[in-house]
């Protein structure tokens, strides 16, 4: 688990366990945001009408390079 959440999540696994996360601590605080930042990255919200439209696991406490890459991957589609 801890493999796939950091293919999606590297910097935020890499500083975790840099900052001495265990590595079941750093499963715990990345696993949501990994599924989340994975599915903005793929385009799932891309089209969405409305904020109402959202589903409601769309959103996580991320940080500005989080969201900095979500919108490069919009910006190439």
């Amino acid at each position: 688990h801890c493999l796939s959440v950091r293919a999606v999540c590297q910097r935020e696994i890499d500083c975790d366990r840099g900052n001495g996360y265990s590595w079941k601590i750093t499963l715990l605080r990345n696993y949501w945001k990994s599924k989340v930042k994975q599915e903005w990255l793929n385009g799932k919200y891309s089209n969405i009408p409305s904020q109402n439209s959202l589903p409601e696991r769309s959103m996580y406490p991320m940080d500005v390079d989080t969201w900095g890459e979500i919108l490069e991957a919009e910006l190439e589609r």
